[in-house]
Formats: C-alpha cells, structure tokens, sequence
C-alpha cells in the first residue's frame, strides 16, 4: 500500500481496535510517503495519540511538537503534547499547552478541568520544592554549626541520608550547592559527619547516571580513594560503597529508576571507568593507604573487572587491568608482613589479592592472553630474584606463593622456573627466621602437586622435620608440621609424619588444637592449624578427642566465618572427617579371606570409625553449632568457596541429616537455606550429596517452616534429579518422600513438579519390584492427581496410565493399594470420562473394585466405594453394569449395617450409591420390593 490517506485510514481502523502498535506501523509508514503538510500534522498527531496509549510519552510529547511545527493552533494536538508533558513531570509547559487550548475553546469543560488540575498540582509541587530546600537548608545550617547540641546534629544527618536516599530528595539537594555543603562535612574530620555525608552521596547517586557522573567530577576520584584509605572501617566502607554506587552507574547495573525524562546526553563512561580503575590499581601500592583501604581497593576490583556472565565477550576491563596493574597486585601478594618496608596489610589482603589474581586469569578468552599473563608473571618474579639480595629473593617466593593460591596452574608453571623450587628449599635450611617461614609456606602451597611433593619429598622433609624440632618460633612451627602432613598425603603415604622422633599423631593434633584456641597468635598462623587437623584427623583417635573439645570447635568456626579459601576447605575437611562422611572401599569378605591366607596387609576398621561413635561424633558437633557455621561458610564469595568445598559441606549436612531427629534442629539453624545452593552449583557428587540431604529434610517436615516463601519452589529440582536410575535405593525412595509431602501443601508446588518433568520417573517407580519404592510413588501419584494437567494426562488417549493405577489396587501390599485407590478415587470424581475408561482398561477392573468394597482395611475400603459412588454417578448405563454385578449384594451388606461412629463415613457412601441407584430407577426401595 503506497497511499497515504489508505495508510491513515487503515492506521485509524487499529486505533479504533486498540492495536496501537500496528496503527503506529501504519501511521510510521504514511509518514515517509507523504508530502501533503496539512496531512503530515494529521498523522503525526494521530500517532501521538497511540505514543499517549502506550505510556511512550516522550515519544507522544516529540510527534505531537512536529504536528504543531506545522500548525500552531491544531488543538488536538496541543492537548496531546499537555497530556504527555504532565506524564513526564514537565508541569509548567503541559500547563501552557493547556492554557492555548482553553484560549482557542473557552467553553471546552474538558480544557478548563485539566487547567485547574495542572495549576494545583504545580502549586503542590512548588511547595513540596520550597518546604524541602528549606528543610535541607536547615540541616546543613545544624551540622556546619559547631555549637548545636548533639542530639540535634545526629537527627539532621539521619534526615539527611534518608532525603539523599529519595529521588526527590536527592535533586533538591544536589540543585541548592547540596554536593558542596556535604564535601564541607566531610573536611570537617568528625567522623560522624563524614559518614553522614557519604551515605547521602550515596543514596543520592543510586541509580542516577548523571546526577553520579557530576558527583564523582566534583568531589574528585583521588579524594575519594583517599577517604577510602583511611584507618577507620566505618568511613572506609561507606566511601566503598560510595564508589561501587558510582561505578554501577556507569557500568548501567544496580538500580534502574524512570525519572520522567530521557537523558538529553549519552554519557560516555569508558574515561570515568578506566579513572577509577588505574586509581585503584595505584591505592595497592601505595604506603599511605591503610590495609582496609588496600582490602577495599581490592574488594572493588574483584566485584567490577572480570566479567559476570562468561557469555559477554567483551573482556576488555580485565585485559586493562593485566596490562596496566598485574604487576601491582603481584607486589601485594609478595608482601611479608614480618618485614619493616611491609605495605600495611590486614589479615585478608594477601588472600584477597589471591582471588583477583585467580578471577582475572579466569577470565581470559584465550591461550595468547593467557600466555601474556603468564610471561608478565614470569618477568616480574626473575626481576625480583637476585643471589645477592635475600630480602628481594624472599618477595619473589611470597609471589609464588600468592599465585598459587590463586590461578593454581599458573603457579605450577611458575615453579618450573629455573631455580625457583631449588631456593625454597636453600631457604629452608636458613638461619633466618622469615627465610624459614617464607619457605616453608611456599612448599606447602607447591606441594599439592604430586609432582612437586615427590621432589620437596627427597629434597624438603628431612629440612622440614629439623625446623619443627628446633625452632621456637610457633609460626614457623606450625607451618613445618602442615607441610610434613601435606606431603604425606600428597605422596599418598604418612612419609613425614612417620618419620617424626617425637609422639603421635594424637600428640601433634593436641598441639594444632593448642594454636587453634590460642587467639594471642594472629589468625593467619591460626588457620594453618585447621590445615594440620585437616590431616591429622583421618586419625579415629584425634577425631574423637577433637569434637570433645568445645573451644577447639568454637575457634575453628569462629575462623570459618573469614574470607579465606584455605581455612573454608581445611575446616569442611576436619568436619568431613569427623563425620565419616568421605567414601569408603567396602571389603569383600572374600577377598579380605584371600588377602589374609596370602599374608597380606588387610586395613581393619578402627572401633571408633563404627556407626556409633561416628553418631555421637555427629550429636556434638549439632549441639556445638556446626549448622550455623556451615551455613555462614556457605554465604562466602564463588572465588572463596571452591567446588571442592561445596562438596565437603553437602557431604556433612548428609551426615548431619542421618538421623530424622535431627533434622528439625538442622532447619532451624538455617540447614535447609544453606543445602538450596549446594545442590544446584558445584561437583556432581556434591550436588547429589545436597539434594539427597534436602530430600531427607523435605521427607518429613513442613515445607513452610522448612523453606518458607517461595524458596520451596528452589527445592523441587534438587529432589527431581535423585529419580534418576544411576541414584541409589535409598535416594530415589527419601525423594520420593520429599515430593510426595510437597505435592500435598499446594497445587503451585504440584504444578512446579510437573514443570520439572518428574512425572514420567514417578510412573517408572510406580512399576518398580522393590515395594517402599512403589508405595512411595504412588502416595506421590495420589497427591499429584488433584491437579488438573495431571488428571488430564490421565484423560489423554494412547497411554496406560490409568491402566497401571487400577492395576495397583488389585496389589497385596495395603499401602500401595491404599494410595494407588485414593488416586483412583479423586481421578474418578473429577474426571468423569476416567469413569467409563476405567472399565475399559483392563478386564479385571470389576473384580478389583469389589475387592476394594470388601476390604478388611477401612481406609481401602471406603475408598473403593466411593471409586464405585463416583461411576455410578457418571453414566446410568454403568450403574447399571454395577447393579448386574456382584456389587450391588456389596453395597447392600454394606449400607444395611447398624450405624457406628468408627465406620459410618463408609457405610454413609454404600447408602449413597443404593440412592443413587433408586433414582435411576434401577433398583426399587425396600418397602416397594
């Protein structure tokens, strides 16, 4: 259609049938045809209307413009423009549009309604502004005084920060000099006021890419770093927060809000981001940052360079990072807090400055970029490597030893670098003592390839066991007995530990539990005596002296709560191992008998390996708190919390879980919150372990209490995947459970189960031989069939459905038939066509409905007449194949019985289908027989 009148009027046709969007398409298209300028204002006023009918109304506002270009005084189109400048908060200029409409119709009600309306509402406006610039006015007089009294101030910067926090608020402040008076606040050095300040700047910048970029311009990013870097944490943290709001501005995350009015200027950001990133890189290396200034630095990095969704190729901010600061987080990783030219650090940066090492190589796309990093590293470490000078050598090895625990294979390639392996074991046989213990950590961390251990094994043990004899320094100590039971395990042996002149394992495990408990030793040292229980509680005898400790197991969940990847996996081991809850070989007796005659060494089970000292291991560690500390473990960063972590945790929830008793105990303490994100991310055999601990938890009890709101919907996945055949017994029988409790609270959650495509897997368990798993099946069956997709399903032909649930009435096995009928009985009751297909699935269906109707269980018998109620009640052709049969001497025996409170619900139904019957006039009263 070339024609722009057809175009109009088919634009019109839409319009007029509320499909605004094809009549814009026609209006849009006649538009570019035309040439008729009276027309042209027609159309573009005409779209207008359809902008205004979508809620476009910037859009509205631009077309209704051009439609007055062309003709001052069109009032359709003045009007249009007033109604969408009052949607975008434009009140003066709608109220203008509306003044020239009612000038050119006075008599126009419609005109003079919505002038009245407009000019109260500029006026609310204006005194809303007035009372509010006033109001802020006030509290910048109050703060600024230093003579008004306390009180006074602390309720003017609460004032403030909420104001901040509103839009409105916000543009009033930010409009009277507000950004100006706050940096007066913060120059002030009182604390307080500060932290008032950048929590209005906050609040003010959230979601607001302008109103941040001219924040961030103004008070400058070096101020803002610098504030940043201050040792108080309070004011550290919220000008951290202060400038993650900024960056999430630019970035276009965070907070969207629709201020009434597009942007008039496309900000480009990329100038600001890459300000702010270098000047961050720069606080990592300067001495006047303080170590929480230093942790945030870091902390803003971590959460804003390498991507969040590996699905964007664009990782251009990580590769900025690498070529521009790689070098500066390496100088942090290979910092010693032992020595005097140390950067000031806290507990967590060097770990931190791990984690970003390992998030920017994980981020890379390629082997080029990869190889880039690597040769980065490797120049930087040789740079720093010189014979000549320990204290520079010593920095090159702390590098290592930070990417290690970092990007794991880089460090292992770093390792192989000529001499790197060969200086920390020289240095191991210093006599310094920051060599020592420079040396020893490195080790320990390289050892966890069996390739290294095998060469620190023959070059590093003999040093390591002097070191643990002679020194008496407790953080050198402590280090040297982790390494020996690193590489014992690492060799696949006990090698270090055997070899010790000195005690047990019992002996040296009391003694990681004496550095454990003892806080005067800084927690970095500590965390390295969970790493030694970790291995030292393989042990049945140190694991069951440990849980017996109550400030040993309060001090290691005390240090689970921090943001360390080494102590999160070495605490889940320590509880992996007193729970038991690793895999085990079982022993064939055969080949144990064989092994014996052969003389062979045949591994016996320690008694206090056997279930009830593992069942009271477990009793301790729930009344300690373990739940609440594996439930905190679990909230630590993706970065922090490894796979391989997640999949300890699941392991001990499980065996937390073993007993039902304790279950509830396990919800209320957050368990059941804790298990949803085990079970859908991490190994495969974690987040079976999860699911299956949720399954038992989901078995037997509430689901609102257990997971309340919608994280119960979370929860029906996890149980789905356990009805897989590769799952054992056990597992596909608790899920079971699990749905089949679930299935019974809502139809959302019926209908969430069948969204899961579980239904097919619970008919395949309704066939199995094994009888809890069929029961279970069809108990979950039974509850499934009140939905009405389910009972249709049934309905559908081609499918023997209700084949197989007829079938299961006629079991032996009461609890199945018990569910396989009150399954029978809600399908026949709410689908009638269930009724006369049920007589045509199988040819024994009348003889195992009567059998129903006679059962000696009363819960099956009731059941089955009411299944009988409910065909006789569909079809009078099939009352009366009942009547003809056997049945009807059934109900009769049935209905005629005295009454009795025990069963007269079943004898009420009986009496039910004899009147039923009479009705059709199939069968006479007995007074008329």
């Amino acid at each position: 259609m070339e024609d722009p009148i057809q175009l109009k009027e088919e634009g019109n046709k839409y319009f007029q049938a509320n499909d605004y969007e094809k009549a814009v398409q026609s209006y849009t298209q006649a538009i570019k045809l035309n040439k008729d300028k009276a027309l042209q204002a027609v159309l573009y006023r005409n779209r207008a209307a359809c902008f205004l009918k979508k809620e476009e109304y910037a859009k509205a506002a631009s077309d209704a413009s051009r439609a007055i270009d062309i003709n001052a005084s069109d009032i359709k189109a003045l009007y249009r423009r007033s109604q969408a400048l009052e949607k975008l908060g434009k009140l003066d200029q709608a109220f203008k549009d509306a003044q020239k409409c009612a000038t050119i119709e006075p008599r126009n009600k419609n005109f003079q309604e919505t002038l009245r309306r407009l000019g109260a509402n500029i006026q609310d406006k204006l005194r809303i502004q007035f009372s509010t610039d006033s109001r802020v006015q006030k509290m910048f007089e109050i703060l600024l005084d230093e003579n008004s009294e306390k009180e006074k101030r602390e309720k003017a910067a609460n004032n403030l920060i909420v104001l901040g926090r509103e839009e409105a608020g916000a543009e009033r402040i930010f409009q009277n000099n507000g950004v100006s008076l706050l940096l007066q606040l913060i120059e002030t050095k009182n604390a307080d006021l500060i932290l008032a300040a950048v929590r209005t700047l906050s609040g003010m910048c959230t979601g607001h890419k302008a109103r941040a970029t001219a924040i961030l311009h103004y008070l400058g990013i070096d101020n803002i770093c610098m504030w940043m870097s201050v040792d108080n944490e309070e004011i550290s943290l919220a000008v951290c927060n202060l400038l993650q709001t900024i960056t999430d501005c630019l970035l276009g995350q965070g907070k969207e809000e629709h201020h009434g009015k597009e942007e008039a200027v496309v900000l480009d950001t990329k100038k600001d981001l890459r300000m702010i990133t270098m000047r961050l890189l720069d606080m990592l290396v300067s001495k006047e940052v303080s170590g929480q200034g230093r942790d945030r630095a870091l902390n803003l990095l971590n959460k804003n360079i390498p991507r969040k969704d590996l699905k964007d190729h664009d990782n251009s901010r990580t590769i900025f990072v690498i070529d521009n600061g790689l070098k500066k987080i390496l100088k942090v990783a290979g910092q010693i807090p032992e020595m005097p030219d140390c950067l000031p650090l806290t507990e967590n940066t060097q770990l931190t400055a791990s984690v970003l090492l390992n998030k920017l190589y994980d981020d890379l796309r390629c082997d080029p970029e990869r190889d880039n990093y690597r040769v980065i590293c490797e120049e930087y470490i040789k740079s720093k490597i010189d014979p000549q000078d320990m204290d520079k050598t010593l920095h090159a090895i702390q590098m290592v030893s930070g990417v290690l625990q970092g990007p794991f294979d880089l460090g292992n390639k770093l390792l192989g670098m000529k001499g790197v392996m060969e200086m920390m074991v020289a240095l191991c046989g210093s006599e310094r003592e920051i060599d020592q213990l420079v040396a020893v950590e490195a080790l320990i961390h390289a050892s966890t390839k069996l390739s290294r251990a095998t060469f620190i094994i023959s070059n590093g043990v003999t040093l390591l066991k002097e070191i643990y004899k002679k020194t008496k320094n407790e953080k050198i100590k402590i280090r040297a007995l982790v390494g020996l039971c690193k590489l014992g395990s690492a060799g696949g042996t006990d090698y270090g530990l055997r070899q010790f002149a000195e005690g047990s394992t019992e002996k040296l495990a009391k003694q990681c539990r004496k550095w454990l408990c003892n806080t005067s030793i800084d927690a970095r040292t500590r965390k390295w005596a969970v790493e030694g229980l970790a291995y030292l509680t393989f042990d049945a005898d140190v694991k069951d002296d440990f849980v017996e400790d109550d400030l040993a197991l309060q001090a290691m969940f005390e240090l689970a709560k921090t943001s360390d990847k080494t102590i999160l996996y070495s605490v889940a081991s320590v509880l992996v191992n007193c729970t038991n809850s690793y895999d085990t070989k079982e022993l064939v007796p055969e080949l144990v008998q064989l092994a014996k005659f052969s003389k062979q060494h045949v591994p016996e089970e320690h008694p206090k390996d056997k279930k009830d000292f593992v069942v009271k291991r477990v009793k301790r560690l729930l009344k300690a708190g373990v739940v609440s500390a594996l439930a905190c473990m679990v909230k630590a960063d993706s970065a922090i919390l490894t796979d391989q972590s997640k999949e300890l945790i699941a392991r001990v929830f499980l065996a937390l879980c073993e007993d039902p008793k304790d279950r509830g105990t396990i919800v209320a303490q957050g368990g059941g919150k804790a298990l949803i994100p085990l079970a859908v991310e991490g190994t495969e055999v974690g987040k079976i372990k999860a699911s299956h601990a949720l399954a038992k938890i989901a078995a037997i009890s509430n689901p609102d209490i257990a997971f309340p709101g919608e994280r119960v919907y979370e929860v029906v996945r996890p149980l789905v995947s356990l009805l897989n055949t590769e799952r054992d017994g056990l597992q596909n029988y608790e899920a079971l459970l699990g749905l089949t409790n679930f299935s019974g609270r809502s139809d959302k959650l019926r209908m969430k189960i069948v969204k899961e495509r579980a239904l097919p897997d619970i008919e395949n368990y309704m066939f199995e031989n094994h009888d809890q798993l069929r029961q279970a099946a069809t108990e979950c069956m039974c509850n499934l069939v009140v939905n009405k997709e389910v009972q249709e399903r049934f309905v559908a032909d081609g499918n023997d459905r209700l084949k197989l649930v007829v079938l299961l009435c006629g079991e032996d096995d009461e609890k199945v038939q018990v569910a396989a009928a009150g399954a029978l009985a809600m399908l026949t009751a709410a689908q009638k066509k269930l009724c006369s297909k049920m007589t045509e699935v199988t040819t024994q269906w009348l003889e195992i409905l009567q059998r129903l109707c006679l059962h000696d269980n009363m819960e099956v018998q009731h059941r089955g007449l009411v299944i009988a109620f409910n065909l006789i009640s569909a079809d009078k052709e099939l009352a009366k194949k009942l009547v003809e049969s056997e049945l009807l001497e059934i109900l009769t025996y049935v209905g005629k019985q005295e009454d009795d409170p025990k069963k007269q619900h079943i004898i009420n139904v009986a009496r039910d289908c004899l009147t039923r019957c009479m009705d059709y006039g199939l069968i006479k009263p007995l007074s008329q027989a």
